[in-house]
């Protein structure tokens, strides 16, 4: 599974405004709710149900909130780097400015399993997430994201 099969460009967001954790995860899912045609607030219980599971902020400035959504007919993504770090409760206890936020059909099974897996590797990359903080552009954070060589490394 590659990035570009479940991001694309419309889904980059190069600066993202929020003051903490919910507020991002508010605005995480009114612009997931303009990619997969489902409503707001359902996405948004589905990331705060997913949420009091345990935080999904994985440590060095980055989180994947994530969440499998009923009658979803694919796997969609959402990254987006924030303006300013914010409190993600991540298990590090760093402020989180990079996320990759997921959503997959209910049914999904081994696919959410894989993409999970595919942005953690790659968000894992200290390099790659270096670039991603380097730019303000979502048309490079899109272009990094999906360049296969760059991902394949991580």
């Amino acid at each position: 599974m590659e990035i570009a099969d479940i991001l694309t460009p419309a889904g980059v967001v190069a600066n993202l405004r929020a003051a903490n954790k919910r507020q991002a995860m508010q605005e995480l899912a009114r612009r997931a709710a303009q990619l997969t045609g489902r409503h707001e607030r359902a996405i948004f219980e589905i990331l705060l149900e997913r949420e009091r599971l345990g935080t999904t902020g994985i440590g060095h400035g980055t989180a994947i909130p994530h969440g499998r959504m009923p009658d979803l007919p694919r796997l969609y993504a959402l990254f987006a780097r924030f303006e300013r770090p914010i409190d993600f409760e991540a298990i590090d206890g760093e402020p989180v400015d990079l996320i990759f936020l997921l959503l997959t059909p209910a049914t999904s099974g081994a696919d959410h399993l894989k993409a999970l897996a595919r942005i953690s590797r790659l968000l894992r990359d200290k390099a790659m997430c270096e670039k991603l903080r380097g730019t303000d552009s979502a048309d490079a954070l899109y272009a990094l994201l999906t360049d296969r060589a760059a991902s394949h490394a991580a």
